[in-house]
């Protein structure tokens, strides 16, 4: 069923006009080149603008999209949420994983609207996305996104931002209890498909969570704050009391302060009712929700265990239940990978645009490529039977075999399994027995240089 979706969805080299297809910038010659700047923009997407274009004349068009006023970052998103939504009709279960990440332009200076980020010093936009995901790590697409500059004496308002007895419509943070609203909006376009709103520990908002008890949406959350209960005890404390459910194993990835590891947790519940945290101006309420405690008991020595507590409006009463709700967490490290795609893939710190205005437009298209190198990377892995012209053109991956392979390309289309595979070898994936699917850094290097193979191949084929 969704393999017949993608393929109707991905037809060939058709992938830049699907997403733009319903794209309303008052005037359709503007939606024909926003799907232009698009493609060719994710054929180069680690360059710079003026390289992904073939003349000054397309680089100048392309300048003048990014600086019209009918365009701007969310109408360029509007019509790839919209294509979005549709794959999204095809599955039973989608994540709503929201996060935030910061885009550096300090050594830009020349860029006029920005604010501080982590330093003083430091200058940049911050990026708020929410991305669609299903339970098996397959990203569908952007369903929203904000960003903000800080003004300079709003610096390191982070803190004050988390002073519990402030109104969260004072808050930064307000940006999480919005986009829970959107993701309700959206439940209403796909009655069809469960949305959960999913997001890690600076979403622990008592208010996000009084608002989801009557949500369209459910949530599930990291919790950050060890809350006082309505009977007195606290939340960590009395999660730990129950008995266990079940346990949990995945191999835990590498990062900077940790080395990639097997992990084995032990999985409990409880529903609980959290005390109301003090408000100006405003009474709340306590509520009910379900806690889930997932906790490593035997890390290795010297290790710090692995220990994460859920909040969630779904109810667990099982250890399978448990196991689904943190593998869904779990799923949350697509919006770590989308965000490396996004920087040192597609590298938007290095924009050189001279307004905040022009640099979220060219964000955003760039934030639609960073979605489709991540969608085709796991996509092989999804459904690797489908075939590989749902998603490449026919002189795409007739190249991609020719320079691996060495030898004519088959008259029947291979399976879209086997060519991610060959294209993840032009970005330096080995293939061998023991390793893992090829990631997406390798299948998005595979893409650049796929697309020098097609035109050395058509060059050749004019030279008869």
């Amino acid at each position: 069923m969704a393999g017949h979706r993608l393929e109707e969805q991905e037809d060939s080299g058709g992938w830049a006009r699907q997403e733009m297809e319903t794209a309303n910038f008052g005037d359709e010659r503007l939606r024909r080149r926003a799907e232009i700047v698009l493609g060719s923009l994710a054929r180069r997407p680690e360059g710079s603008i003026p390289s992904a274009f073939q003349s000054w004349g397309e680089t100048q068009a392309a300048y003048r999209l990014f600086s019209n006023q009918n365009v701007t970052g969310e109408r360029v998103l509007e019509p790839h949420r919209d294509a979005t939504l549709e794959r999204m009709k095809d599955f039973p279960v989608v994540l709503c994983i929201q996060d935030t990440t910061e885009l550096d332009y300090t050594s830009k200076p020349q860029l006029q609207g920005l604010g501080p980020l982590t330093y003083p010093s430091s200058n940049g936009l911050h990026l708020h996305p929410t991305l669609a995901v299903t339970p098996d790590r397959l990203c569908l697409g952007v369903l929203d996104s904000w960003s903000w500059a800080r003004d300079a004496e709003d610096h390191g308002g982070k803190d004050r931002h988390h002073r519990l007895n402030r109104p969260i419509e004072e808050k930064e943070s307000l940006r999480w209890l919005e986009g829970y609203r959107c993701v309700c909006d959206l439940q209403s376009v796909v009655p069809q498909t469960r949305l959960v709103y999913m997001a890690d520990r600076e979403s622990d908002l008592f208010e996000l969570f009084e608002e989801g008890v009557s949500g369209e949406a459910a949530w599930l959350i990291r919790a950050c704050y060890d809350r006082k209960l309505s009977d007195g005890g606290n939340l960590w404390s009395a999660v730990r009391e129950t008995e266990v459910l079940g346990t949990l194993e995945f191999d835990l990835t590498a990062a900077e302060d940790r080395p990639a590891r097997h992990v084995v947790q032990t999985l409990r519940a409880a529903r609980v009712e959290l005390r109301p945290p003090p408000r100006v101006g405003k009474k709340l309420s306590a509520l009910e929700v379900t806690a889930i405690l997932a906790k490593e008991e035997s890390p290795p020595p010297g290790i710090e265990p692995i220990e994460w507590m859920l909040l969630t409006s779904l109810p667990v009463t099982s250890g399978t239940e448990a196991e689904e709700k943190v593998r869904w967490y779990l799923c949350r490290w697509q919006i770590e990978v989308y965000f490396r795609i996004l920087k040192s893939g597609c590298k938007v710190e290095q924009l050189q645009l001279q307004t905040r205005d022009r640099l979220e437009v060219a964000v955003a298209f760039y934030m639609i490529i960073a979605w489709r190198v991540l969608y085709l990377a796991m996509l092989g892995r999804t459904v690797p039977d489908l075939c590989c012209e749902a998603v490449l053109a026919v002189e795409e991956w007739q190249a991609i075999y020719i320079v691996v392979q060495k030898k004519k390309p088959p008259q029947r289309p291979p399976a879209l399994g086997e060519m991610l595979t060959l294209l993840a070898r032009l970005g330096g994936y080995l293939a061998r027995k023991a390793d893992g699917p090829p990631g997406p850094k390798a299948i998005w290097i595979g893409l650049q240089r796929t697309r020098d193979f097609v035109l050395a191949i058509e060059a050749m084929g004019s030279l008869g």
